[in-house]
């Protein structure tokens, strides 16, 4: 079910794990990946790459998640390679997560937020992945637009890299910075918590955090926000440790991985195969 065909991004999103698991592939076309898979580090390669990701993963997951940023670094060539998998998964009625972690103020945001969000964009995602870090309200431009037009986002709260802790578990009138995060996601979900669905502002929170979620008080239940969980598989998150991580709103988490998914290719059917394989472990 796309954007635009009436039901919002969260209760979209929830429909989609609950048939497929809850898994969001990534597509991560580095150079030592691609030329893992024998293809040469160029726009090529990149077509090739993230195609076959494409044919692979459409209708098998919850939601892919390309990575702009190893699209950007061939130019405008590689942005046309990313806005071919966004609208060949459109089409196959797969839900995509672009992650750009855009985050700005004023005139600059509302521009990204019509880049990336509006009916009239030129490839635009299911969701889009933003950086809260100059105030969450900064965000609004974006908000409001997805809200209109049936779109999500996923705001960064809790990271895993080591120098996010500095940031995010810092806190002001004893309330963390990510908290302040997972308040104000959980006032623009208010309606969809009323209607009993997901909201439509998600969160990034990592799959490798700990008890952070714990210790640092923050209420993803009462949120009622999808948690995008980077960081399952490869990089040390699995079905045990996102039940520890993330306790009663283990349901609203799809769980992110692309080097365990990816290091299966090329071919697409071995690719189908271990995202089918990761995504059973994971039932919502």
């Amino acid at each position: 079910m796309s954007a635009g065909s009436g039901a919002p991004f969260g209760a979209r999103l929830q429909a989609a794990m609950r048939e497929r698991g809850a898994l969001c592939a990534g597509i991560d076309p580095h150079r030592a990946l691609v030329e893992s898979w024998g293809l040469t580090y160029d726009v090529a390669g990149l077509e090739r790459f993230a195609l076959t990701c494409v044919e692979a993963f459409a209708g098998r997951v919850a939601a892919v998640k390309p990575q702009s940023a190893f699209f950007e670094v061939f130019g405008s060539r590689g942005i046309a390679v990313l806005e071919r998998v966004l609208t060949e998964l459109r089409e196959a009625g797969t839900l995509t997560i672009l992650d750009a972690k855009r985050g700005d103020i004023g005139s600059t945001m509302t521009a990204y937020a019509h880049a990336y969000l509006a009916d009239d964009a030129v490839a635009p995602p299911d969701a889009l992945t933003l950086s809260p870090y100059l105030g969450y309200e900064s965000l609004r431009p974006a908000i409001d637009l997805a809200t209109r037009t049936g779109r999500g986002l996923f705001v960064l709260a809790l990271t895993s890299n080591p120098e996010g802790a500095q940031v995010q578990h810092a806190r002001r009138d004893g309330e963390a910075v990510a908290a302040s995060i997972v308040r104000g996601a959980a006032g623009d979900n208010a309606p969809a918590r009323a209607r009993g669905e997901l909201g439509s502002v998600g969160l990034v929170v990592g799959a490798t955090v700990g008890t952070a979620v714990a210790d640092l008080g923050l209420d993803l239940v009462a949120a009622a926000t999808p948690v995008l969980a980077p960081g399952f598989g490869t990089q040390g998150g699995t079905v045990a440790s996102l039940g520890t991580t993330f306790g009663a709103a283990r349901g609203q988490v799809l769980a992110a991985s692309s080097r365990e998914v990816l290091s299966a290719g090329p071919e697409p059917s071995r690719l189908a195969a271990q995202a089918l394989r990761i995504a059973e472990s994971l039932p919502v």
